[in-house]
């Protein structure tokens, strides 16, 4: 779990929480993402201007790659062989290849980059504008923006749904999840998480999960503090789960058993068991946690 405060990664045992050390990190680690195979981690040192390049095994820094400055998200190619980061105040995507650990590309988006998403088949790439509440899809092959998807306020995060057939962008302020077709672009439903909590002071929605079968899909409600599930079938709101405060970012288990949510005001983290569809455990880590990723050891 990348902590922002404390410049560390916190490693945690995915069943019982208990603390197995801390990957000391550059400053402001935030975003992170596996290899295709789960060997490698790689961390978005944010103010460090690098990308750091973690055994996820022997828990070891291989190496770090220069990614231009301040990235925030990243995401891996399905063929592992590219790092996708979005620099913030560059306005840009960095195309990092994962060998020469050199950018070959870097595509021009809108004001403060943050999501960024890959399809299933590496074709194209989505990434979000805060500012300009804009998903920009971008041709891979081409490293050009093809189109530009009006979104709600402050767009975190994507994930490719329905085998890639849908792209879902969800944005903090707005409290929404906007779902277009990824053939033709267009909008098909906006999922409201604001409609369905008009209790809760501010419904956000920040980091989304789908689990591999692709029929369960979550969604971290940032200053909600909680997490919301979703069926990707209906797009029907089917329960949420309690967190800690400011939930940003969240992770399955590689058993697809168990949710991690990351609680960057209250220094925490939440273990879901999936199968019984209730808070297992709230483990107090300290510092700011950002976001979290699961992997076999």
């Amino acid at each position: 779990m990348s902590d922002e405060a404390g410049n560390v990664v916190h490693v945690l045992d995915g069943a019982s929480g208990h603390a197995e050390g801390d990957l000391k990190t550059g400053a402001r680690p935030r975003g992170m993402a596996l290899s295709p195979g789960g060997g490698v981690l790689y961390v978005a040192a944010s103010n460090a201007n690098r990308i750091e390049v973690w055994d996820s095994h022997r828990l070891v820094k291989l190496r770090d790659i220069a990614s231009g400055s301040d990235p925030e998200r990243i995401a891996v190619s399905p063929d592992g062989r590219t790092i996708y980061a979005a620099n913030e105040d560059r306005s840009a995507i960095a195309f990092i290849d994962v060998g020469t650990g050199k950018v070959s590309h870097e595509v021009q988006v809108g004001p403060e980059p943050e999501g960024i998403g890959v399809s299933p088949d590496g074709t194209l790439l989505v990434a979000t504008s805060e500012v300009a509440s804009v998903a920009h899809v971008i041709d891979v092959a081409g490293a050009r923006v093809v189109t530009d998807l009006p979104v709600g306020s402050r767009p975190r995060d994507i994930v490719f749904v329905n085998g890639g057939r849908e792209i879902w962008v969800s944005s903090e302020q707005r409290g929404t999840i906007h779902v277009f077709d990824t053939a033709t672009r267009t909008l098909k439903h906006v999922i409201d998480l604001v409609a369905a909590y008009p209790d809760l002071a501010q419904a956000q929605a920040v980091e989304m999960e789908l689990t591999s079968d692709g029929k369960r899909a979550f969604v971290a409600m940032g200053r909600g503090d909680q997490v919301a599930e979703i069926d990707p079938a209906t797009y029907r709101v089917v329960r949420a789960f309690p967190t800690g405060h400011r939930t940003w970012g969240i992770a399955l288990s590689p058993d697809q058993s168990r949710l991690y949510a990351a609680a960057g005001l209250s220094g925490s983290l939440t273990v879901i068991d999936l199968r019984a569809n209730a808070v297992e455990r709230t483990v107090s880590t300290g510092g700011k946690p950002w976001t979290a990723a699961a992997v076999v050891r």
